[in-house]
């Protein structure tokens, strides 16, 4: 499985922009944190790109629903598996350092645009980790975005909150003119 392929099964199957350029966005986080690691870039990129694809088409069955597709396109099992643990209700335990960096960046690349977007450089790279925990506090904004799930995704990484969130934003940096996140 290439990244192209990756796209295109993504590009299939979800139409809407705003999830397209959440999948650029989780995508760029799992290439920061495989490089990071040492890890395989590609396949960390792939599992971001994938992860959500077949959200559109009915989020209460996401992600089980995209299982089969997944792996009738031939995408190996590993991505496969990681991108079921990113849906809690599945209980499934997140095991490698994949499955729980995608579980850790993905409501935050969305929240952290989110915040990038309402600031008035409208520039990712204004954002910073207390910026974030003040939009946290105000369930108002972002109201769908599970807050405790950010903080777990931290904590089960192993690493403080705010060192995530730098870590996104330096990331989502690398990506902001293709995610809308450039001012």
């Amino acid at each position: 499985m290439t990244r192209d392929e990756a796209w295109a099964i993504l590009i299939e199957h979800t139409t809407s922009e705003s999830l397209r350029r959440h999948a650029l966005a989780v995508e760029a986080a799992m290439r920061h944190f495989a490089r990071k690691h040492g890890e395989d870039e590609e396949t960390w990129a792939i599992t971001g790109v994938l992860h959500d694809f077949d959200y559109e088409g009915d989020p209460a069955a996401h992600p089980q629903r995209g299982r089969p597709i997944l792996e009738q396109a031939g995408v190996p099992g590993h991505i496969v598996h990681a991108i079921q643990t990113h849906g809690d209700h599945l209980g499934l335990p997140r095991v490698t350092l994949m499955e729980k960096t995608l579980y850790a960046v993905d409501e935050l690349t969305g929240f952290i645009a989110a915040v990038a977007l309402v600031r008035p450089s409208k520039r990712v790279a204004d954002v910073d980790a207390s910026a974030v925990r003040k939009k946290m506090k105000d369930k108002a904004f972002a109201r769908a975005v599970d807050r405790e799930s950010m903080l777990r995704g931290a904590s089960d990484m192993g690493i403080e909150f705010d060192e995530l969130v730098g870590e996104v934003v330096a990331a989502l940096e690398g990506e902001a003119a293709r995610l809308g996140l450039a001012g």
